[in-house]
């Protein structure tokens, strides 16, 4: 089966950085395109990037935009989230997601495949 195992959550201040790391196993990663999403309490699970298959492509919503950046590793079957000049309003659980459609997607129901979190905690 495959399983995505996510890594580098913590606490930071206001203006810090974090990397986020995604270990995928099984399937292999190049098959799959992938995303980092979030989600804070009592509120929908929000994209923040999306990198195609050979990482040629990405996707980032305003709300990040010049602040975070996805990369991957296909040799290393691993997925990377860079968050710089972090905010308090980026304080959530992240998510690392898999997908095997052929068409970009930025609906959580098109992603098959889930990491269980790790928590992002931005302090002023």
């Amino acid at each position: 089966q495959v399983q995505l195992v996510e890594s580098g959550g913590g606490l930071v201040q206001t203006g810090g950085s974090l990397r986020l790391s995604c270990a995928v196993s099984g399937r292999t990663f190049s098959t799959y395109a992938m995303g980092w999403w979030r989600q804070a309490p009592g509120k929908e699970r929000e994209i923040v990037a999306h990198i195609s298959r050979n990482g040629g492509t990405t996707y980032y919503p305003t709300s990040v935009k010049g602040r975070f950046t996805i990369s991957r590793d296909n040799a290393k079957n691993t997925l990377y989230l860079q968050m710089n000049s972090l905010k308090p309003e980026d304080t959530a659980v992240y998510y690392c997601a898999a997908t095997t459609r052929s068409s970009p997607t930025y609906n959580p129901s098109g992603y098959n495949y889930w990491g269980q979190g790790t928590q992002v905690t931005v302090s002023s």
